[in-house]
Formats: C-alpha cells, structure tokens, sequence
C-alpha cells in the first residue's frame, strides 16, 4: 500500500464515528459537574462585589460541564470536529465582563472542561487544588486595602499648600490627581492612602476656606 493509500484510508475512517460507551460519558459529565459545583462554591466564597450576579454565577459553573460534552462530541466524529469549529468561529458574546476575577473564572472553567473531556481528571482536580491555593494566597498578601479619592473645595486660591500639608499629615500617601482654579476658589482631587479618614476629614474642615470636603472609596488599589 502506497503512501497516499494509507493516508486516504486513515482520513475516511476518521469520518466514521467512533462510539464512546454511555458509561465513560456519563462519568465524564458527572466528574465534570462536581468541578463545576467546585468552581461554584469558591467563586461564592471569593466574590466580594456588592452586587451578586446569580444567572452570571450559575452559568460559570456549567460551562464547565458544557465544553466536555464538547470535548467529547469532537473526540467522537472528525465530522463533528469541523462543524464545531466552524460553528464556534461564529459565536460572537457581546456581554461585557466588568471583574477580571470573573474573567478568570470563566476562563478556569472552560479548561476545567477540556480537561475532564480529554479525560485527564487528575490534572482537573490539580489544576483546580493549585488555581484555589494562588488566589487564596495572593488575596493573604498586603496591599493599600483602603483607597480613597479625596475632593476639596475651597473659596481660597491659595489655600493648596496648607490642604496638601494637612493631607500629608493625616495619610500614608497621596497624589493630586486634578486641580480646578476658579475665581471663586479652588477644587482639588486627591488619592489618597489613609487609615484615619475621620482625622483627615477634621483636620480639613479647621481650614477657614474649605467649605467642602468628600471622600470616596474605589474598587481599585493606590499606588503611591
């Protein structure tokens, strides 16, 4: 048999289907679902955001479970293979994803299921054990964890020096990130790195000019 003979024999019997036993599948999808159950419960545990997306949360979880059943429909058929590739390269998601830690999850979940389809379950379980150990740890490490954006207004033009002192006093850092000189006064805004934001305020609100003082908390972190 030439060469191209048994290429074109290898490729016709690829578009045969190949009978996965209902057993493998139904183990798959069950060992599949309890990664997404995972996955589920620590994205509840981890998630900090004031606003709580149940459908987002649930869907995370299945995705999992969703992507090995597609894992194993093109392990089955060449035919489908193409056609899932095709199909895919067309999907288009036009839902925009605000939390990175969500990104992650998502991503997490789609290779926790192309792990458990291609049926490499230990590395599933290793790669969820190790992916949870990282964010645990690096949620454990220091940082500026109470950022605040500080707005000023004052009646006084010159009044920067003395607030910015008062700001430097009452903070472990700060950067002035606008300034609004008007006729009427001046409008600043600060971010600022601060434990005592009472003191900070108090000390502000003795300056005879300054007739407004806001300070705001983000999501972010402040680099100083």
């Amino acid at each position: 048999m030439s060469f191209q003979d048994a290429l074109k024999k290898s490729i016709f019997e690829g578009f045969t289907a190949n009978d996965i036993p209902v057993s493998q599948i139904v183990a798959v999808l069950a060992f599949t679902f309890c990664i997404g159950l995972y996955l589920f419960l620590i994205y509840k545990l981890i998630n900090k955001t004031s606003l709580y997306n149940r459908s987002f949360h649930i869907a995370m979880a299945m995705i999992s479970v969703v992507t090995a059943g597609i894992i194993l429909a093109m392990q089955s058929s060449i035919v489908i293979s193409l056609g899932m590739v095709g199909a895919l390269s067309i999907v288009r998601f036009r839902t925009a994803i605000k939390d990175t830690m969500d990104l992650l999850f998502l991503f997490w979940s789609i290779g926790e299921g192309i792990i458990c389809g291609a049926g490499l379950f230990e590395l599933a379980v290793v790669v969820a054990l190790l992916v949870t150990a990282g964010i645990l740890i690096l949620e454990l490490i220091p940082l500026n964890k109470k950022p605040y954006v500080l707005v000023v207004n004052s009646t006084d033009a010159g009044a920067e020096d003395e607030i910015v002192k008062k700001i430097a006093d009452n903070s472990k850092g700060y950067k002035i990130k606008s300034r609004n000189l008007k006729k009427s006064g001046l409008d600043m805004i600060v971010e600022v790195a601060t434990t005592t934001e009472k003191e900070l305020i108090g000390s502000l609100g003795e300056i005879e000019s300054v007739v407004n003082v806001s300070l705001l908390t983000h999501e972010g972190e402040v680099r100083i």
